[in-house]
This record gives C-alpha cells, structure tokens and sequence, in this order.
C-alpha cells in the first residue's frame, strides 16, 4: 500500500520539514489504477484529471476543506495551504433559543484545547451570546454544544469562533519525501509514479526468486527422470557402492 499517502507524514528534520496530508484508501487507489490504464500518454496526465478520483486529502477528524485552490496547488507542485473548518449545525431549543452544536473539528485540533479557548473567550466577554457550554461526546462520536442566550443569533458567533479558535485551521503542505536516499518535493503525480516503480521492482524481484527455485527444483527432477530411464544401472550402483 502507499502508506505516505495513505497516513501522510509530519516531522522535521535539519534543514527541512515534510508535512503530508492522509488521504482515503479507496481514492488513492482508484488514481493509481487510472495512471497505470493510461501508462501510454502518463506525461498527459493532468492534476485536474487526477483530482476527479481523487479529489484531496481525508481527514480522520471529519471537519470540512475550504475550497479546492490549495488542494489543486499543493498536488501541482507538492506545496499548498489547505483551510480546514470543522462542522457545526445550529438546532432550535424551547425558548426561542438556539443551540450550537460541534460534531467534528479540523484535523489535529485538540477537542480539551478547543472546549478551554471557547470558555476562555466567554469569559473574556468576548462572546457575550453564550449561556452555557458543555461536552456531550460520548462512544457514539463528538458533541460540543454550545447554549445561546435568549435572542442571539447563531451565525455571529459561529463567526467569531471560526476567527478566534481552532475551529478554522490552516493545514500547510510539504510533500518533502526520499527519493533512493535524495530529498525531493513531489507532485501528487510525481508520488504515485513512484510509488507504481516500486511495485514494478517488487514484482520483478519476486518473479526473479520464485523462477530460480524453480530451476533448481528442475535440475533435481531433470536427475531423477535421468535416474528412472536407467533404472537397472542405478540400482547395480548403489548395491556396489561401500557408502
């Protein structure tokens, strides 16, 4: 599997960093099977065309991609900026109350942080519409709802949490990886070639191991036909023979 691009990569090292987004298994492998079925015109291939079966990273948190420009730059030329928000829905309450309710937030965002910076805005004044906040999450996935006092409207505060927390985060992208030993920013085409080389390799090796066990395995049955089609001279040799 294309664990770089399945898992992504983070890490820092002298001089140079890489920052590789995860992405959705069944995306990546579809966008391989197309560069291997048009093997005849790679060089043609677009990232446009690739982005149609794979159209960005998957986040495990959820959480929702701003726009497609970083995606479609970082998969151009290994470098890009993608905004991530997370996903909230605004609910109706007895009242004429509203409710926030958070369900998934951007990827490597804390879920204690976030809850801590919120309450730490409520009690700064900073978002005067909230009555309470609390953390319902439980085995069945992520809840964070956040109260609104009576008569507030929800969409201003959804907008001051994406501008003051981490509901709204950057997730940079550095498609730094080794390339037999070298460091090389690669495309998301350039990654997938690769990627297609190495299998290629390990097909070839493993075809070559399985064929020369199989030719040392004919040499013996090669000796042991020779030995049925003179049978009676074989026998007399071994009868003749002190050892």
């Amino acid at each position: 599997l294309p664990n770089l691009l399945l898992n992504g990569a983070s890490g820092i090292a002298v001089g140079m960093a890489t920052n590789i987004p995860p992405h959705n298994l069944r995306e990546v492998c579809r966008a391989l099977m197309y560069m291997i079925d048009n093997q005849e015109s790679v060089d043609d291939i677009t990232v446009e065309e690739l982005m149609k079966v794979l159209p960005g990273p998957d986040f495990p948190t959820g959480g929702i991609v701003v726009g497609v420009d970083g995606i479609r730059q970082a998969y151009s030329t290994g470098k890009g900026r993608i905004i991530l928000q997370g996903r909230a829905q605004v609910e109706e309450i007895k009242g004429n109350r509203f409710q926030i309710r958070i369900t998934e937030i951007p990827f490597q965002v804390n879920k204690t942080s976030l809850i801590e910076r919120i309450a730490d805005l409520v009690r700064a004044d900073r978002l005067p519409e909230v009555a309470d906040l609390r953390d319902e999450s439980d085995r069945t996935g992520m809840r964070i709802v956040i109260e609104l006092k009576r008569g507030a409207e929800a969409a201003p505060v959804l907008g001051q949490l994406l501008k003051y927390t981490q509901m709204q985060t950057t997730f940079g992208v550095n498609m730094l990886a080794l390339v037999n030993g070298e460091p090389r920013v690669l495309s998301l085409k350039r990654s997938l070639l690769h990627y297609i080389d190495h299998r290629y390799e390990v097909l070839v090796r493993r075809t070559r191991f399985e064929l020369e066990k199989a030719l040392a395995r004919a040499h013996i049955l090669e000796g042991l036909l020779l030995a049925l089609d003179n049978l009676d001279e074989v026998i007399d040799t071994i009868r003749r023979s002190r050892t």
